[in-house]
């Protein structure tokens, strides 16, 4: 009966079949971050442009990934997903310091993670932009993901009295917004600041929603 051709399962080379899948993998999307967030871009890159810059076949392309929005969509996840770790690892450093130098170090270890390569914010905040309908859904999943973060420690800094207590979902979601604006803008050398005059403002933002004017740290809750 004829049909697709099942991938070897044994070793060679001395490594196994997932060993080999999982490195052809690796070299499409270390390929799509070359295309996709440099020249000439994801709207303008090709399969075979791609399978030529990972040194592999068109075939092999299509055994790892069904089209190339599939691939943007696992390169913006992956994107997401280096910040998020990042950030993580920050959180020890975080923990016992007082509010503005604990958001501070968080939004530091973000932004500098996400500027290490202008490759990850042209994936993170342009490329991934108006592709499709499944793609937008993604991009606001993950979106979704940093403002809970913002709104959980918010919400933790209010209720140690050290941020005044409200819903903060809809200021979360335009601070977010404010951050891909304004590391896409410094990113493309629009913005005329270092690194961290852009984190210092970014940070004096995000204090200002929590504290507001005329609040007072330890007030009522």
């Amino acid at each position: 009966m004829a049909g697709r051709l099942k991938a070897p399962t044994g070793r060679y080379g001395g490594r196994s079949a997932e060993e080999r899948k999982a490195e052809r993998r690796r070299r499409f999307l270390d390929a799509a971050l070359q295309l996709f967030g440099g020249a000439p871009g994801f709207r303008a890159t090709t399969v075979a442009a791609l399978s030529q810059a990972a040194g592999l076949s068109t075939r092999q392309f299509y055994e790892e990934f069904r089209t190339l929005e599939d691939v943007l969509a696992a390169l913006h996840l992956e994107v997401n997903g280096w910040a998020e770790a990042a950030v993580a690892a920050a959180f020890a450093e975080a923990e016992p310091l007082p509010l503005v130098e604990r958001v501070t170090v968080l939004f530091r270890a973000y932004a500098r993670d996400v500027t290490s390569d202008p490759r990850r914010i042209r994936i993170a905040f342009v490329e991934i932009i108006g592709v499709s309908p499944r793609l937008e859904e993604q991009r606001l999943a993950r979106r979704a993901r940093w403002v809970e973060l913002i709104c959980t420690e918010a919400n933790a800094a209010a209720a140690r009295g050290d941020a005044a207590p409200r819903d903060y979902r809809l200021a979360a979601t335009a601070f977010i917004g404010s951050v891909n604006g304004l590391l896409h803008d410094w990113s493309a050398g629009w913005v005329d600041a270092s690194l961290d005059d852009v984190v210092e403002e970014l940070v004096r933002l995000l204090v200002g929603i929590l504290r507001p004017e005329g609040w007072v740290p330890g007030g009522p809750r």
